[in-house]
């Protein structure tokens, strides 16, 4: 039987003879390292982290005024630009930021009352990401905890706790968040409330299996008999052996809030005007999808390449911490 050293020189040595011969070894080491590893979703995603951290300070116009003249232009063109009455030159827009961007001109195009999409998209990459993050830290805790504890305990705790988390799936989730909107109005404040009680749901299943396993091993009775408490054993112990997989489900998961928060935006009751959120973006578009159809495609393409984005991550973080699943080549 081959040892752990020589599976991980054979490992390597496919990508490096691929690499050393000509264009077509080079191709071929190039799509290993694609398939192997995520580097086109992370591309993605380092680019919407830059986008909601430096994107609205670099955003060319401002976010929620526009030019009139300039509505529904579409991506890559020049709007029109107002005229010095004194020097009858062509001046910049007064929603212009930077006078490093060319004057009048929208990359993405522009929406409806003449607003920069480009500008609105990197806005709305920042508020996208603080809803997600805010949303899914919160289920995440209280999601990982209910399933530590109940795993843990069993018996009538985790009877009640499992039986609670299939009657909030069965839920239509659409319906509980038009109903706790309708009740507290509509702010972020209830949106992050909202996407928390999807959020927690996704993790108690999974960690309380884990836990189930890994409260009968040795190291837990060891623990137990060295007079360790149940806290101490719950999160000093067992959490560690389900962060992993945390990771992973809370990863899978970002991608199905982001697609929920859209949803809210687009219905109404989520996000509301005139903050740039994708799902708000989409909804103002789509009433002009014959006209300018890059109103509902430029932040539909934003949700699109950041939820397959995540949903690969996600699949090669599961591969790559689960010991079962992982590649050997």
């Amino acid at each position: 039987m081959a040892t752990a050293q020589e599976l991980e020189q054979t490992q390597f040595a496919v990508p490096i003879s691929r690499r050393n011969s000509g264009i077509g070894g080079t191709f071929s080491y190039s799509w290993y390292l694609i398939r192997r590893y995520p580097i086109l979703p992370g591309f993605i995603l380092i680019m919407l982290a830059v986008a909601a951290i430096a994107g609205p300070w670099f955003a060319p116009y401002d976010r929620d005024i526009g030019t009139i003249a300039d509505r529904h232009l579409p991506p890559w063109s020049f709007g029109a630009m107002s005229i010095d009455r004194e020097t009858g030159e062509e001046i910049r827009p007064d929603n212009q930021k930077h006078a490093w961007w060319p004057d009048g001109f929208h990359l993405l195009g522009s929406d409806h009352i003449g607003r920069d999409e480009l500008t609105r998209v990197l806005h709305g990459a920042r508020i996208s990401v603080q809803v997600v993050a805010i949303s899914l830290l919160s289920g995440m805790i209280i999601g990982v905890s209910l399933g530590i504890v109940a795993g843990y305990y069993g018996g009538v705790f985790d009877e009640i706790v499992t039986r609670f988390v299939d009657i909030w799936n069965a839920l239509p989730f659409l319906m509980v968040a038009l109903v706790v909107t309708l009740i507290f109005g509509r702010s972020i404040t209830v949106l992050f409330f909202v996407l928390a009680l999807i959020a927690w749901a996704g993790f108690v299943r999974v960690i309380r299996s884990q836990i189930l396993i890994l409260r009968e091993m040795d190291y837990v009775a060891s623990a137990r008999i060295n007079g360790a408490s149940d806290f101490r054993i719950m999160f000093r112990h067992l959490l560690p052996g389900v962060l992993n997989t945390a990771i992973v489900v809370a990863t899978l998961n970002t991608s199905g809030l982001i697609l929920s928060e859209s949803v809210l935006s687009f219905v109404g009751a989520g996000i509301q005007r005139p903050i740039p959120a994708w799902g708000v973006m989409t909804n103002d578009g789509r009433d002009y999808l014959s006209v300018a159809p890059h109103e509902v495609l430029v932040p539909g393409g934003a949700i699109f390449a950041t939820v397959i984005a995540l949903n690969f991550l996600g699949d090669w973080l599961r591969d790559r911490l689960d010991p079962r699943l992982r590649q050997v080549d």
